[in-house]
Parts: structure tokens; sequence; C-alpha cells
């Protein structure tokens, strides 16, 4: 069984920078599945924040674009997601997952992001 762990939430503030870590572990085949990190703030739907293909090429929501970096580690069935200059709208749950819905995995409890102003 697939099981995916977010971590490295916290409180920060505004302009402050942040990096999250999701392991994978179980029959995912990490090293050839494109992830995405997902967020979700109180109150609105799930969003998808950015991607990272098997080859390390990224795309990002217009919203985090410059501010926030994905990486991934293969060997360690891990992705990272580096934020930088953050704003109070950045808060809320940040969770990663396949990116493709229709493959994703059970979502973890996520990593909670608070930016204060």
């Amino acid at each position: 069984q697939v099981q995916l762990v977010e971590s490295g939430g916290g409180l920060v503030q505004a302009g402050g920078s942040l990096r999250l870590s999701c392991a994978a572990s179980g029959s995912i085949f990490f090293s050839i599945t494109p992830m995405g990190w997902f967020r979700q703030a109180p109150g609105k739907q799930r969003e998808l924040v950015g991607s990272i293909t098997s080859g390390g090429n990224t795309n990002y929501a217009d919203s985090v674009k410059g501010r926030f970096t994905i990486s991934r580690v293969n060997a360690k069935n891990t992705t990272y997601l580096q934020m930088d200059s953050l704003k109070p709208e950045d808060t809320a749950v940040y969770f990663c997952n396949v990116l493709t819905a229709s493959l994703q995995r059970s979502w973890g409890q996520g990593t909670q992001v608070t930016v204060s102003s």
C-alpha cells in the first residue's frame, strides 16, 4: 500500500521561506511517476500548486510562479517544495500526490503552512 508523508510545514512571517518534503513508500514506481504538490486553504477546494515529471520538468500555478520550486530525488522516493517569499494567502495544508487524478493514491495528512502578515 502506498503511503505519502508530508513534512516541513510551520509558522512563518510573510516574506519567509519553508521547504516541504514528501516521502513516498510502497508500490508507486516513484521514479517514473509525475508528482504534484497541492494545497487546501480553509473553506476552499484543494488546488494544484505545481508538478514535476520523472525527468524533473516542472510547472507551477500562476499564483506561486517565481516563488516556489519543486524538485525530486528519485533514489529517495522524495519530492520537495521550496517556498520563498511566502504570502499570507499561501496559508494552507500542503499535500503531495501522483499528478494524474485517476492514478492518485490515498491522500496523506498533509503539512500545515501558516504565513503571518
